[in-house]
């Protein structure tokens, strides 16, 4: 799968078939994870892979009772060592950097899930000391997401984004360029606009189309008509010289019978 195609395919899935996932899949899911970026090379994520039904089910409690959790088959929690990068970055290390490293492991891990034509959900709310107490974990590991894996039961709807437009800015704040839907290749926000703009078109206009249709209707019947009278008229001109000519023709064999 092409990677924008993957991010696209990506949804929040909450609800999955009682279908175990392939450990060969969970290793590449894992293996995507361990190839995400960190602070300095630090590497402070660790993964703690969830199959058991009983322990699934006490994530599930932990996690304000979200008991959907429970029903994938696997779960992965993603964990940072925040001391791990405070000993190289200081308090920022200990605050953000670990945050963040652990973010974009996880993120990967969703989007890998999404390859492999798995479901799957970040899941951010939950008690840090329920988790670690399920799983065993020391107090200087943070679990930082929850992410229930497994085969999804319907197909999930594109949820709203918000549009390019009201999200980017080009160098400051607020800057803005003339078309930066057509210039990020966004063409579905073009269209959509092009849209917009072809129906308020019609909609002023609508009264006057209607009108000139209208018009345009009657003149092409009047010419219609103008036209089939003129081959009339044509056909009518053809007959009567033919009635001329065998009329004059019968006249000329009397006159010989009459010598």
């Amino acid at each position: 799968m092409e990677t924008l195609e993957c991010i696209e395919n990506r949804r929040s899935a909450r609800k999955f078939k009682n279908t175990s996932v392939e450990w060969e899949k969970i290793g590449n899911i894992l293996r995507a994870g361990q190839l995400a970026p960190s602070s300095g090379n630090v590497q402070d994520f660790k993964f703690v892979v969830v199959t058991d039904k009983t322990k699934r089910s006490a994530l599930a409690n932990s996690a304000l009772k979200q008991h959907w959790i429970a029903s994938a088959p696997v779960i992965i929690v993603v964990y940072s060592e925040p001391k791990i990068t405070q000993r190289s970055y200081g308090i920022r290390g200990d605050k953000l950097y670990a945050i963040q490293n652990s973010a974009a492991a996880a993120q990967n891990i969703l989007l890998a899930a999404t390859d492999e034509g798995l479901g799957s959900c970040w899941v951010g709310a939950f008690d840090e000391n329920m988790v670690n107490s399920v799983l065993g974990a020391p107090d200087n590991a943070r679990p930082q997401v929850l992410i229930p894996i497994g085969y999804i039961e319907n197909d999930i709807p594109i949820p709203r984004k918000n549009r390019m437009v009201d999200m980017v800015y080009i160098n400051n704040w607020g800057g803005k360029i003339v078309n930066p839907d057509l210039a990020m290749d966004d063409f579905s926000e073009v269209m959509r606009k092009k849209i917009m703009e072809a129906k308020e078109i019609i909609k002023e206009k609508a009264p006057t189309i209607g009108r000139d249709i209208a018009y345009k209707g009657k003149e092409g019947v009047k010419k219609i008509h103008d036209k089939v009278k003129e081959k009339f008229e044509e056909r009518k001109k053809r007959k009567e010289k033919e009635f001329e000519k065998d009329l004059s023709s019968e006249e000329e064999v009397l006159e010989d019978s009459e010598i």
